[in-house]
C-alpha cells in the first residue's frame, strides 16, 4: 500500500501541475513567462527499432510529459541509429549529446558490472519483485550511486515480463548442445552462457534477424512472442526454448543528463519521473496482453515450443551464483549492490512462496 500511495501522491502533484499550467496557458499570452516554467525541448535516444513494443516505453515518458506539462515539456525519442547506435546510448546522454536516453542498462555492465540489477540477472527478480526492490528496497538508491559516476540519473520506465529463452536453429537437448553454439545474448546472462560453451554475441534489435536468418549466429534471444514475432525470427529459427531464466523480469530505463536534469525546473522534474511510473505500467500490462495471442500465432505457425533440460538449467543458476560472488570480490560496487539485492530476494521469495506460488501452482495445474 506505500508504493501504492507514493505513486498516486506523485501522480496527483504532476496532474495538478499539469492543471496550473493550462489554467494559466487560458488567462494570459505569456504563460511561461507568468508561471516562470519554460518551454524546453528534449530529444532521446533509444536503443529500440520503432516497431517493437520496447519503444512504448520511450513513447509513453514522452506522450505523458507533454500531457502534463500542457506541452510545455516535449520530449522526441528517436529509434535506435537514428542519433546513435542502440547500444550507445549511455554514452549519448553521459556525453550530453542528448539530453535522455531509453535504454537497458545491463548493455553498459563493460562499464560497471552491478549496471546488470537495474536490469535484470539470471534467476533474479520477475517484474512485480523487480518493481518492489526499486521503489521500496533501495534498489533505485543504490542504482543511482553507480550512474552518478556516469553524469546520469536513472528510471525505471517500462518492463517486458518474464522473457522467453530463445530461437535455436536445432535443438539443445543438454549442455553438451550448447558447446561453440554462437548465440546472441546480453548481460550477466551472456556471460553464464559463454561459461556453458556458448559463443556469446551482443547485437542491437535491428541486427538480430538478419544474423539469425543468414546464420551468422545460431540462436538469438530478444523479448517474448510478440516482439520476436515482430522481428521474424520465427522465420529464421523453428526452436523456442523457456523459461528466459536470466531474464524474469527485465526493466528498461531512462537516463537523464545529470545537467540537464538539475536545469529543470522541480515541477518538471516530478513529472518526469511520474511519466516513467506510468511507462512501467503500461508495457508490462501490453506485453502481458500481447504476448500470448502472439504465442498462439507463433505455434499454430510451425514453432517448436520446447523447454530447457533439467541440466542446462541447474548448470546455469549453479554458475549465475558463482558470477555473482566473483564480481562482488573484485568490484566494490557490484558487492555493495549484490548483498543488498540478495537480502531482498531471499525474503521477497520467502513471502511469494507462501502467497504467489501456492496460489498460481493451483489454479495453473493440468
Amino acid at each position: 500500500m506505500m508504493k501504492r500511495r507514493e505513486v498516486l501522491n506523485s501522480a496527483a502533484i504532476a496532474t495538478a501541475t499539469a492543471a496550473t499550467l493550462a489554467s494559466c496557458s487560458q488567462t494570459t499570452k505569456s504563460p511561461t513567462v507568468q508561471t516562470g516554467l519554460p518551454n524546453i525541448r528534449w530529444r532521446m535516444a533509444t536503443s529500440w527499432p520503432k516497431s517493437l513494443g520496447t519503444f512504448i516505453g520511450a513513447e509513453t515518458v514522452a506522450k505523458r510529459v507533454a500531457e502534463m506539462t500542457n506541452g510545455r515539456f516535449q520530449i522526441t525519442p528517436f529509434a535506435a541509429g537514428e542519433l546513435v547506435p542502440g547500444l550507445q546510448v549511455l554514452d549519448a546522454v553521459q556525453a550530453g549529446t542528448v539530453e535522455c536516453g531509453h535504454t537497458s542498462s545491463y548493455y553498459y555492465i563493460g562499464k560497471s558490472p552491478a549496471l546488470a540489477f537495474a536490469t535484470a540477472v539470471p534467476f533474479g527478480l520477475n517484474a512485480q519483485q523487480q518493481y518492489a526492490w526499486l521503489y521500496q528496497g533501495g534498489g533505485l538508491e543504490a542504482i543511482h550511486k553507480i550512474y552518478t559516476n556516469f553524469n546520469v540519473i536513472s528510471f525505471p520506465a517500462g518492463s517486458t515480463g518474464a522473457q522467453m529463452g530463445g530461437w535455436f536453429k536445432k535443438e539443445i537437448q543438454s549442455l553438451a548442445d550448447l558447446k561453440g553454439l554462437k548465440m546472441r545474448i546480453p548481460g550477466l546472462g551472456g556471460e553464464v552462457m559463454s561459461r556453458l560453451g556458448v559463443n556469446v554475441q551482443v547485437l542491437p534489435g535491428g541486427e538480430v534477424y538478419l544474423a539469425l536468418d543468414r546464420g551468422a549466429i545460431d540462436a538469438a534471444e530478444w523479448v517474448g512472442p510478440y516482439d520476436d514475432e515482430k522481428l521474424g525470427l520465427n522465420k529464421a529459427a523453428k526452436f523456442y526454448y523457456y523459461p528466459g531464466w536470466w531474464e524474469p523480469g527485465p526493466t528498461l530505463d531512462v537516463l537523464v543528463n545529470l545537467n540537464a536534469w538539475k536545469r529543470l525546473p522541480k515541477e518538471y522534474q516530478e513529472i518526469l519521473k511520474t511519466a516513467t511510473v506510468d511507462a512501467n505500467m503500461n508495457m508490462l500490462n501490453e506485453y502481458d496482453t500481447l504476448n500470448g495471442q502472439a504465442l498462439t500465432r507463433l505455434l499454430a505457425g510451425g514453432t517448436k515450443l520446447v523447454p530447457y533440460s533439467q541440466d542446462i538449467m541447474q548448470a546455469a543458476q549453479k554458475i549465475s551464483f558463482e558470477l555473482f560472488e566473483e564480481n562482488a570480490s573484485k568490484d566494490v560496487a557490484f558487492k555493495q549492490v549484490y548483498e543488498q539485492w540478495k537480502a531482498f530476494r531471499q525474503q521477497i521469495f520467502a513471502w511469494n512462496r507462501v502467497n504467489e506460488l501456492s496460489y498460481a501452482n493451483f489454479v495453473t495445474r493440468e
